[in-house]
C-alpha cells in the first residue's frame, strides 16, 4: 500500500526517495551548501538525534526547502552528534 501526495513532489525528488535504503532515511546538512545524508531510522530514538530534530523544527517548521528533512547545523557537528550512535 502506498500513499501519493499530489504536487507535493517533482520527478527528480521521487528518484532521489527511491535512492533511500529500507531502513533510513535521508537528511539534508550544512549551512550554505547542503550535503545528503542516509541515516538509519534507529537514530530517531537518540537523545542526540532528537535534540537535531528539535532545532530542524525550530528553524524550519514542516517547510524543509531542500524538500526533504534538513538539519540546521554544519556538516562537522552533525558528524560528530552520529558518530557515537554508529557504534550502537
Amino acid at each position: 500500500m502506498g500513499f501519493r501526495f499530489p504536487g507535493k513532489f517533482t520527478a527528480k525528488q521521487g528518484a532521489e526517495a527511491r535512492n533511500v535504503p529500507k531502513g533510513y532515511l535521508a537528511v539534508y546538512v550544512g549551512e550554505a551548501q547542503k550535503k545528503r545524508f542516509m541515516v538509519p531510522i534507529s537514530y530517531l530514538k537518540s537523545p542526540s538525534f532528537q535534540n537535531l530534530l528539535i532545532q530542524a523544527e525550530e528553524e524550519f517548521g514542516f517547510d524543509h526547502p531542500m524538500g526533504g528533512l534538513t538539519i540546521p547545523c554544519t556538516e562537522e557537528a552533525f558528524i560528530d552528534a552520529t558518530r557515537s550512535l554508529n557504534s550502537l
